[in-house]
This record gives structure tokens, sequence and C-alpha cells, in this order.
């Protein structure tokens, strides 16, 4: 396994054979950003009766260039009487068409004397009718399978009085760190020690994706202490991902572990940030083969990774195509940069514009350089052995997208 692998060949061995994780029933109020297991039919037609889309007077259309008595007045939440010809009802944005009625006049558009208006002439049927059904019709599919649920989608039910979903659960993830050097926030630093980027960076990325962090720990620095706690988090969780020690050195001891206790899929990308880059599995003592992600110490190169491999990752086993990939937009590059036998993932601001997107890099784009990521919109892929002048055009992966 010395040679580069490609993201592609990566991606593959990751995803070849994962099944999407069972489903639970929720409650809609705790659903956000959850992923539908099932799809939902609608019960109700939305609207649930033909309205008014605005404040103003119903009547026939044959009525309209008339002066008609005010019969009524309808105000949302109120049920309305038949409305005979020659006559219009006062109505409010929202509220049920009155029988008989089957267009609205925009109230700054009348004219008043007393309780008669003067309707202007030729207003279409249907004007400012909101009918029934016209968004969602019973027993069509309101949502997909595979839907994450958002804020619109959460309203989406709300508006069929729908108050438990089946989602799948969230895939649990095991997060640990190699390395005697990496010292957690809040304890003093020794000589040669730096503090644990990766481990809340890493989290709130992979929650964001849908999983559940349910194991945190480090790993000793030795090869015995290594292999244990691979195989203690394997036994808890869908998922391992560890920071570190997926390199050559006399130190990196992960690569021989899994190899030792489980079996290595692959290792060494072609990519940067993140050559070093380990990808596996682990046998549980119940028979579950549990994905194993070994992501660089580098925390640039971990950023990176998440977003190409542990995002799909989690979109497999959510069955969720929108966490597939990420979105793709092409962009006016305003750097220059060449590159070796591997693909470049740059760290880049966007400027969007009437003329079109430009690709801002930052300077240092090294793998420790973790301000990049903090200011980046995306990851610019700069394909292997190639050279990109300003005005070139370049592919950029969206990380803003959710």
């Amino acid at each position: 396994m010395s040679e580069l692998q490609s993201v592609e060949a990566a991606l593959a061995a990751l995803l070849k054979e994962v099944s999407p994780v069972e489903a639970e029933t929720v409650s809609c109020e705790l659903a956000g950003r959850r992923v539908l297991a099932e799809e939902v039919i609608a019960r109700l037609d939305v609207p649930p009766f033909d309205n008014s889309a605005m404040d103003g007077y119903a009547l026939h259309h044959e009525d309209a260039g008339k002066r008609l008595p005010i019969a009524q007045r309808i105000a949302a939440g109120s049920e309305p009487q038949p409305l005979e010809r020659g006559s219009c009802a006062r109505i409010f944005t929202g509220a049920p068409l009155p029988p008989g009625a089957d267009c609205v006049v925009m109230q700054e558009k009348v004219e008043f004397a007393g309780d008669v208006v003067a309707i202007p002439g030729q207003v279409p049927a249907n004007n400012n009718v909101r009918h029934r059904g016209s968004d969602v019709a019973a027993g069509a599919v309101l949502l997909e399978a595979g839907h994450r649920l958002d804020a619109a989608a959460l309203g989406h039910l709300a508006s069929q009085g729908i108050v438990e979903v089946a989602v799948r659960r969230r895939p649990r993830v095991a997060l640990l760190a190699s390395g005697d050097e990496i010292v957690e926030p809040g304890r003093p630093l020794l000589p040669g020690q730096i503090y644990n980027s990766n481990r809340p960076m890493l989290k709130e990325l992979l929650e964001s994706f849908g999983a559940e962090v349910t194991f945190i720990a480090s790993m000793p620095d030795d090869a015995a202490g290594t292999r244990a706690m691979l195989a203690l988090a394997a036994e808890q969780v869908d998922v391992v991902v560890s920071t570190g020690g997926v390199s050559v050195g006399e130190e990196d001891h992960v690569k021989s572990a899994i190899e030792a206790i489980g079996r290595l899929d692959l290792w060494r990308l072609a990519l940067k940030p993140g050559k070093p880059l380990a990808l596996g599995r682990l046998a549980a003592s119940d028979g579950r083969e549990v994905r194993f992600v070994g992501l660089p110490g580098n925390p640039v190169s971990g950023f990176v990774a998440a977003w190409l491999f542990l995002r799909p990752l989690m979109g497999a086993l959510l069955d969720c195509p929108g966490l597939a990939s990420l979105p793709r937009l092409s962009a006016r590059a305003d750097f220059a940069t060449r590159t070796g036998p591997r693909r470049h993932y740059m760290r880049v601001s966007l400027d969007m514009s009437e003329h079109g997107i430009t690709a801002h890099a930052f300077a240092d784009q090294g793998s420790a350089v973790l301000s990049s990521c903090v200011r980046a919109d995306a990851l610019a892929a700069i394909p292997a052995d190639s050279r990109i002048e300003v005005g070139d055009t370049v592919e950029c992966l969206w990380l803003r997208g959710g």
C-alpha cells in the first residue's frame, strides 16, 4: 500500500458495503437536523380551504366594475356565510373565501361610500385567492425518506399536525487522540506540549454531519495501549475516528494496530493536506464491522479530511443523499499556485457579486494553520500536477451550505 491512492478510491473503500443505521421514532420538537427514515404522506390539504391572499373585498368576478354593498365581514378563523351576487364581503388575509365569491380585490384598489364600495373593472376570477390544496394535496408525499429536517421541513410537518416522525438514529462515533504531547485545554502546558484543537473541532463537525460522539479518549503512545483502546472503542460505536499516529514514525502506532486487530483498506492518499490518512475496519465481538478513519494529527489536515470523508460516511450511515457530497461552485481564482503529485484542497474565501464568484486563497496554506479554516468558505480543489494562474476557473467545495 505504498502507492498514493486517490480521494475517489478512498471514498469507494470507505463506503463499500456500508448499511444505514436503524430507525427510531422521535418527537418533531426534537427532530431538528435528523434524517427521515421513511417518507411522510400528507394527511391534509394545505391550505385546507380557499382563502384570501390579502386584506380586501371578496366578490364574484362578474360583479367587478360595480358599486357593491358590504354584506359581511370575514376575519381569519371565522366561518363565512354564502355571498349573494351583487354584493361583496370585507375579508382579511387568510380568511376563508365565502361560497359565491371567486376573487378578492385588495383594499387599496376600492373606493368607499359608506357601506358601499366601488370595485374596479376587469377583475379576473381567482384574483388574490389561495386555493385549497394548492401547496400540498392530502395523500401526496410531503417529505421523502432521506430528507434532513431543517426549519422549513419541521414547519411543513407541523402544518399537517404531525408530532412524531421515524428518523435514522444518530451514528455513534468514538473520537480518539494519539500523542503524549497532546494536552486538553484548561491544563498547563509543559515544554513540548500543545493543546488538543482536533477534539472540539472534529466533535462539532461530526455532530453537524448527524453523528453522536459517545466515546472520547486519548490513546497511549505505545503499540499495546493503542490496540487496546481501538478494540474498546469498537465495542461501543459504529465508527472509530482517531487523530495522529498514522504516519511512518517510530511513535506512530495506529496503522500497525489496525492491521493487527482489524483490516487496513487504504493508507496514504494523494491529497494535500492529509496524505497520512488510514481507512479500515475493526471487528467487534458481536460480529459488527466498525468503520475506522485515522486522520492526521495536523488540525488543517483533520478539518479537510472530515469534510471529504467523515461527512459522506455519515451520509451513507444515515441514508441521506444531501450529505453524500459537498456543493460545487466554479470561481475565478485571484491567486496563482502549482501542485505536485497530490490534489491540493486550498482554503479560500469567496466573494460573490453580479460579476460572478471570486476565490481568495489564504496566504499560508500550511497544515497547521487552523486560522485559515476559521475564515474559509470553501475548499478549492486544485488537480495534481497542474498550474493555476490569476483569472483561471477553479472548482470549489462549498462549506457554508449546512
